[in-house]
């Protein structure tokens, strides 16, 4: 899940940058441009395929559910890789969102925004870095986009004791 790599670069730090605080220029320009001649050790976040991660919900629509890590927010479980039997109904009060029940045995099971997830990364994309700002939502890097709760022990912690 993660890796530690250690980088090396050269920063030239722009004139206009100089009455700030040090740090805070050098990390806006490592921010902007990764050349500098600081040496330090970065651990990166790229989780494998087949690897089972715990998550919060932090969306529910009728394509699926985005999940979160906390510092992570682009992990995206699609309908199919729903658990199986399952249905949606809307949240009252809440244009797009919905909530996801699984019925098992005749008993209802659903996603709420309190639990744990148990997902199984299906499907990791690095996109490619835009080269012109647009009025889009922020570049991810890195997108989880296929999560899968359809198997024994995925999905709320709480189903499983």
């Amino acid at each position: 899940m993660f890796f530690l790599s250690e980088i090396e670069h050269t920063l030239m730090l722009p004139p206009h940058l100089l009455n700030r605080p040090l740090d805070e220029a050098i990390k806006e320009q490592l921010d902007l441009i990764f050349l500098d001649k600081v040496k330090f050790r970065l651990v990166m976040f790229r989780p494998f395929v087949g690897e089972i991660i715990i998550a919060r919900l932090k969306e529910s629509t009728v394509d699926g559910l985005r999940l979160s890590l906390g510092f992570f927010d682009d992990i995206y479980v699609p309908v199919p890789f729903l658990f199986s039997p399952n249905r949606n109904e809307p949240v009252p009060g809440h244009k797009n969102r919905v909530n996801w029940i699984w019925n098992y045995m005749h008993e209802d099971y659903s996603v709420d925004a309190e639990d744990e997830i148990r997902f199984k990364v299906h499907d990791v994309s690095y996109p490619p870095i835009p080269l012109e700002p647009k009025d889009v939502k922020p570049f991810a890097p890195m997108v989880v986009t296929q999560g899968s709760l359809d198997m024994d022990g995925l999905g709320p912690t709480s189903w499983w004791g």
